[in-house]
C-alpha cells in the first residue's frame, strides 16, 4: 500500500484520563489552520469490534460517525477540533484486527504459515493505520494509542508504530508522549519522576519519543523541563507544558504559545506555513466572557458520568458561545424526577437526551410531560423523543398505558415500536439504524426555520421509531411530526406549535456540532431558554 502522507503518534503514560484525545485533536486543530491536510485516528486496544456495546459507566458516550461507525467519544473531540467528518477509517480496535486476520486465515489466505502477532498482527495494525491517509489524502495522520504505555493490551500497537517507524522514510513520522507531572502535596512540588518512568517504559518498546507533553496542574518551571528533557532524551524546546485549563477549547492556544505546531512542522521537514486561529480566537473569548447565562436540566440514566453526555454537553457550550450565553447545567437522575417534580423547577430549559433500557424510563417521561404543561423550552434527543411521544398520548391524547414496545411489549398503545425488519435481529452489535440519513423538513415548522432549507441529513442510534399508524391522531391533538424521511415512512421530528419551544428529534444532533459552526436546533432551543 503505497503511504501518501506523515504521521504524528501519541502515546500516553503514568495514568489514563489525562486527555491525549484533546491533545491530538489540538494539534489537528492547529496544523489545519496552517493549511495542512489532517485527519485522526483512534487506536482503541479493547476487544470489542467497536464501542456499540461498552457500558457508558465504563467508557462514556458512544460517537456515531457519518457512515454508521460506533466509536469512542475521542472521534467526536476530532470531528469538532478539526471540523471535518471522520469515519470508519478513522477508528480501529483490537477486535478489528483479529476479526480480519481470523477471517484471512479462516479463508487460507495465510498458506498454511502459522499465524502470529508478530507479524500478522502487526502487519494487519500497519495497514489499518496507512489506510487513514489513504482514504483520506491526509497530508498527515495523528494516530491516539488509547490507554496507557505499559498495558499489556497495547504491546502489540508499540510494535507495529516502532516497526512503521524504521520502514517509512525519518522524516515521516513523529512521536509525542503525554505524561503527567503531579505537584507532591506535601510541599507542593512539580515531580518528574513518573514522566521519566513513563519513558523508560516506552522506550522498552523501542520508541523514543520526539516530543514529551506534560500535563500539569501548575506552570512548569524551566529547571524542570532542562530535567525532564535531561533524562528523557529530548531537546528542552521539545518539552511542551499542558497546564490545566478552564475549557478544553483553550488548549489549542495554549499549545501555539508553546510552538508545538512549528516544532511538528520541523520534525516532519514540512515548509512552514502561515497560521489563521482568529475565529477560534474569537469563539474562545466569547466562551470566557459571556453576557448572559441560563440554567438547563439535562434529565438522564448516567448523569453521574458526564462523559455519557459529553456531545450534548460541547453542543450546548458552541450554541451557548454563538449567543454570547453560558450555559449552566443542572444534572438530574430521571429516577430522581419519578421521586419528585420538584426537582425540575426553576429551569431555563429541559433536554432529555438518547439512552437505552427501562431504568429511570418514568421518570423522563414525567419531564416531558413537565415541559408541556409548564411551557418550559423542551429538547428531545433520540430516546428524549420517544418520551415526549409517550407522555404526550397518555396525557394529551388519554391513552392510559401507551409506551414503547422496548419497556413494555404488551402495551395496548404501542405509540413507539421497533423499525421495520429489526424484530427479527438477535445480535446487538452494529444492528441499530446508524449514521447519517436525510430528512425532509415541512415548511412553516420551527426546523425548518431553524435549518433554513428542507433536506437535511443527521445521524442516527436507535431501534425504535414513532409508530406511524398514531400519526394522525397525534396531528390533530397539536403534535406535528415536522421532518421525515424522504419516503415520508418515518417521523425524524416532532413539535408542538402551540408552546414556547417543543422539539424532539429522532437523530443526534449533537453529533455535528462543532465550535465554530453549531448545530442550528441547540442554537434554537438556547434561544428559547433565553426568552
Amino acid at each position: 500500500m503505497q503511504v501518501l502522507g506523515k504521521f504524528v503518534f501519541v502515546t500516553g503514560g503514568v495514568l489514563s484520563g489525562l486527555g491525549k484525545g484533546v491533545m491530538a485533536a489540538s494539534l489537528g486543530c492547529l496544523l489545519r489552520s496552517r493549511g495542512i491536510k489532517v485527519t485522526l485516528q483512534k487506536i482503541d486496544p479493547y476487544l470489542n469490534v467497536d464501542a456499540g456495546t461498552m457500558n457508558p459507566y465504563e467508557h462514556g458516550e458512544v460517537f456515531v460517525t457519518h457512515d454508521g461507525l460506533e466509536t469512542d467519544l475521542d472521534i467526536g473531540h476530532y470531528e469538532r477540533f478539526v471540523g471535518q467528518n471522520l469515519g470508519r477509517a478513522n477508528y480501529l480496535t483490537t477486535g478489528q484486527v483479529y476479526w480480519n486476520v481470523i477471517q484471512r486465515e479462516r479463508r487460507g489466505d495465510y498458506l498454511g504459515h502459522t499465524v502470529q502477532v508478530v507479524p500478522h498482527i502487526t502487519d494487519e495494525i500497519k495497514q489499518l493505520i496507512k489506510g487513514a491517509v489513504e482514504a483520506t489524502g491526509a497530508e498527515v495522520a495523528i494516530v491516539e494509542v488509547g490507554g496507557t504505555v505499559g498495558d499489556i493490551e497495547g504491546l502489540p500497537y508499540l510494535e507495529a508504530l516502532r516497526q512503521l517507524r524504521d520502514e517509512l522514510p525519518r522524516e515521516d513520522t513523529a512521536f509525542i508522549h503525554l505524561t503527567y507531572v503531579p505537584v507532591l502535596s506535601t510541599t507542593g512540588e512539580l515531580k518528574t519522576k513518573p514522566t521519566q518512568h513513563s519513558v523508560r517504559e516506552l522506550r522498552e518498546a523501542g520508541i523514543q519519543p520526539d516530543f514529551i507533553i506534560a500535563r500539569c496542574p501548575a506552570p512548569l518551571p524551566k529547571g524542570l523541563r532542562q530535567k525532564i528533557a535531561l533524562f528523557c532524551d529530548v531537546p528542552p524546546e521539545h518539552v511542551i507544558e499542558d497546564r490545566d485549563l478552564p475549557s478544553i477549547y483553550e488548549v489549542p492556544l495554549a499549545l501555539r504559545e508553546e510552538g508545538l505546531d512549528k516544532l511538528v512542522f520541523e520534525r516532519l521537514s514540512i515548509s512552514p506555513r502561515g497560521a489563521d486561529l482568529s475565529d477560534w480566537e474569537a469563539f474562545v473569548a466569547r466562551l470566557r466572557h459571556p453576557k448572559r447565562r441560563v440554567e438547563v436540566g439535562i434529565v438522564g440514566k448516567y448523569v453521574e458520568l458526564h462523559d455519557a453526555y459529553i456531545s450534548i454537553i460541547e453542543a450546548l457550550t458552541h450554541a451557548g458561545a454563538a449567543l454570547e450565553t453560558e450555559v449552566r447545567i443542572r444534572w438530574i437522575s430521571s429516577e430522581q424526577v419519578e421521586q419528585d417534580e420538584g426537582v425540575l423547577d426553576n429551569l431555563s430549559g429541559i433536554l432529555v437526551p438518547g439512552g437505552f433500557g427501562e431504568r429511570g424510563i418514568e421518570g423522563k417521561i414525567l419531564a416531558a410531560d413537565y415541559a408541556r404543561r409548564k411551557g418550559i423550552p423542551y429538547f428531545g434527543i433520540c430516546l428524549g423523543m420517544q418520551v415526549a411521544v409517550i407522555a404526550f398520548a397518555r396525557e394529551v391524547l388519554s391513552l392510559k398505558g401507551a409506551n414503547s414496545t422496548e419497556f413494555d411489549p404488551k402495551t395496548p398503545y404501542p405509540v413507539i415500536d421497533l423499525l421495520p425488519g429489526q424484530g427479527e435481529v438477535e445480535k446487538k452489535g452494529g444492528t441499530m439504524r446508524l449514521g447519517a440519513y436525510p430528512a425532509r423538513l415541512a415548511q412553516g415548522s420551527r426546523a425548518r426555520a431553524l435549518y433554513g432549507k428542507e433536506l437535511v441529513f443527521e445521524r442516527h442510534r436507535h431501534r425504535y421509531e414513532f409508530n406511524p399508524d398514531f400519526l394522525e391522531r397525534f396531528e390533530a391533538a397539536g403534535m406535528l411530526a415536522t421532518g421525515k424521511s424522504p419516503d415520508g415512512r418515518l417521523v425524524e421530528i416532532v413539535e408542538i406549535p402551540d408552546h414556547p419551544w417543543y422539539v424532539g428529534v429522532q437523530f443526534h444532533p449533537e453529533f455535528t456540532s462543532r465550535p465554530l459552526r453549531p448545530h442550528p436546533l441547540f442554537c434554537g432551543f438556547i434561544q428559547a431558554c433565553l426568552s
